[in-house]
């Protein structure tokens, strides 16, 4: 997706906090891509038909353990008038990610009979009927994921499966039906499109091809792209994914998705409509909460509410969700944002997926912004450690595991406490009785006018200063090019800029909103979690990993600096006055200065006694081994 047109109608105003779900498909999108070719045999699905015009579309077999798919539809008619829910009802149990979709996907772990039901809702009908399936216990050689639907001229990844840890060999790519594409195959294991428009609900069927032990084997994806209703929004001008209200029985299950993730979005909903949580009831009640939920997957509402109800004890997440009016939790969100305009909070759910099957349905695409700042010589990576190890659990995507919430709650906390902080920057809960409308965005207006804002107090009280790390977050952040002068900047330039000031990251140079949201984001993930964030400046090889990178500063626990803590204390004290700020700020753990001249990964141990080599054979170990070369993670990567 290209960048929208809401980015650029509020980027100065109301998306100087976090925003923005968009990318690109390919490193140079003025170059298009070829059309794919098509394939020498194409590919069908049977018909089935049932007495209530309900139609199913199945494959030709099913086998253990290959990525399968159902498909449900109305006669001729497009899928978007209509409601979805599978479920299944015969055969070994199935972990089901899909079941809101016309286009149905499992992976059997097991030969036998099994049955699904589809039910099916439009105004004033409902249809309902069985459609069953038997699996054979052939094993596939190939497996290509994943069957989903996605909308016409939105973002499609697709990605096919490693053997034994390796990539197939001789691998190539074609079209088995439906309309021409053109894949990005940058990364040949993993493809990108953007979904033509269709003129209805159409299949698409893409094939790799790969020599296996010296045999040509296959396997087809389907994709049910849809026909969506013409683009009428000014807000979202782009493609958004499918999404429904997590709770159904919500008393704003109708407003959700037509006030804050629509494309027919063309006037700001009133806060009479939508109005913040806190604005109706103080109470800190999940439920409230979760009636503000609006989902691309049943998965992603379902371990966002488990999150909620098991991983808040002190109801600090509560009480910050308060100042948002909704939720939005969807697979083609990347990355992450707060927007002032609705009140809505857009959440990535690369960090809540827990098992293996949720995160193969969340896209791939790119951020747009990543190659931003790729002529400047230096880079400033982060990561969140506890104990000398990494907390976040960083595997690629060519790695298919389940993880548990010991490993995904550090990441997700710390992206909601962000994302949150943005929120309550802008209508904390001391300001909820004064709100007056008729839009929010016209009460932010006025806030914004008399610089009521939280982060505009910390600009006026504790403002930054370096110049010279400001124009350089338009570089990296907004794609501004860069000067002469800053290409010719090297690592040590950079460290004296940033270690002088009063920034806890480099982000904060990208608005006065982001250095209020990273300030709050470290003191909280230090207090609660004993959680401490690394920052550094290093060199920009070509290949930049976690074990080239050369570290010329850095510090673990910057949030701990003296120099920071009254920023710290004036943010915390005004979003979450409970928390008494003054008092643990000040007994925060001290930074502690990285090694120079050492790689990143080898300031990962910051314990004096401890040697390079130890921490070397720590992370070598089984227990640890697929964090010993996590991917890199840079400065402002995670939001927009």
């Amino acid at each position: 997706m290209s960048k929208p047109l809401y980015l650029i109608l509020f980027s100065a105003l109301t998306l100087t906090a976090c925003g923005g779900s968009s990318s690109d498909n390919s490193g140079n999108p003025e170059v298009p891509l070829p059309d794919l070719g098509r394939c020498n045999v194409s590919s069908t699905l049977n018909v089935n038909t049932t007495d209530s015009g309900l139609i199913f579309l199945t494959e030709p077999s099913y086998q253990v353990g290959q990525p399968s798919t159902l498909i449900g539809k109305i006669g001729n008619q497009d899928s978007r008038q209509h409601q979805y829910f599978w479920q299944q009802t015969a055969g070994p149990a199935l972990e089901l990610t899909s079941q809101r979709s016309p286009i149905f996907s499992f992976e059997a772990s097991s030969s036998g009979e099994y049955q699904f039901e589809l039910t099916v809702t439009s105004t004033g009908q409902t249809y309902s009927e069985s459609i069953p399936i038997t699996v054979t216990d052939e094993t596939p050689v190939l497996r290509l994921r994943n069957d989903h639907q996605v909308v016409q001229g939105n973002n499609v990844s697709v990605r096919i499966d490693r053997i034994n840890g390796e990539v197939p060999s001789a691998l190539s790519w074609c079209v088995a039906a439906g309309p021409n594409i053109s894949l990005d195959l940058s990364n040949n294991e993993r493809a990108l499109f953007t979904a033509p428009n269709v003129p209805a609900d159409t299949v698409s069927i893409i094939r790799a091809t790969a020599q296996v032990d010296g045999q040509s084997v296959s396997d087809d994806v389907h994709l049910l792209i849809t026909k969506e209703a013409p683009i009428t929004s000014t807000f979202f001008e782009e493609p958004v994914a499918r999404t429904f209200a997590y709770n159904s029985d919500s008393p704003y299950a109708q407003t959700l998705q037509r006030c804050v993730y629509s494309n027919q979005l063309t006037s700001l909903c009133n806060i009479n409509q939508l109005p913040l949580i806190g604005q109706l009831n103080q109470n800190l009640d999940n439920q409230l909460i979760l009636d503000r939920v609006l989902v691309s997957h049943q998965w992603m509402g379902d371990n966002f509410a488990e999150f909620l109800t098991s991983l808040d004890p002190n109801s600090d997440f509560a009480r910050l969700l308060q100042s948002v009016t909704a939720v939005v939790i969807s697979y083609d969100i990347r990355p992450s944002f707060y927007w002032v305009a609705t009140g809505a909070i857009y959440l990535d759910p690369n960090d809540l997926w827990l098992t293996k099957f949720e995160r193969d349905t969340i896209n791939e695409a790119p951020d747009y912004r990543s190659g931003f700042g790729s002529d400047l010589n230096f880079l400033m990576p982060w990561r969140y450690v506890k104990d000398n190890q990494y907390t976040s659990y960083l595997v690629s995507r060519e790695q298919r595991v389940d993880r548990n919430w010991q490993a995904a709650a550090p990441d997700f906390a710390s992206l909601l406490l962000h994302e949150l902080a943005h929120a309550n920057d802008f209508f904390p809960r001391s300001s909820h009785a004064l709100l007056q409308g008729p839009r929010l965005y016209d009460d932010y207006l006025r806030r914004s006018d008399s610089k009521l804002l939280v982060s505009d107090q910390l600009e006026g009280a504790y403002p930054l200063v370096s110049q010279e790390m400001f124009s350089l977050a338009d570089v990296r952040f907004r794609g501004e090019s860069a000067s002469e002068t800053q290409k010719s900047y090297q690592p040590n330039d950079i460290s004296q800029f940033f270690s002088n000031d009063r920034a806890s990251d480099f982000y904060a140079y990208s608005t006065t909103r982001e250095d209020a949201a990273m300030l709050f984001e470290e003191a909280m993930m230090s207090h609660r979690y004993q959680i401490q964030r690394d920052v550094g400046v290093t060199d920009y090889p070509d290949s930049a990993t976690a074990s080239s990178i050369v570290v010329d500063w850095g510090q673990r626990g910057r949030i701990g600096q003296v120099e920071l803590a009254d920023r710290a204390v004036l943010v915390i004290d005004r979003i979450l006055p409970e928390l008494n700020a003054q008092q643990w700020v000040a007994n925060l753990p001290a930074p502690i200065a990285m090694r120079a001249g050492e790689t990143w990964q080898q300031n990962l141990s910051l314990t004096a006694q401890q040697t390079v080599s130890q921490v070397k054979a720590k992370q070598s170990s089984p227990s640890t081994l697929l964090l010993a070369e996590p991917p890199l993670q840079l400065s402002g990567d995670r939001h927009k």
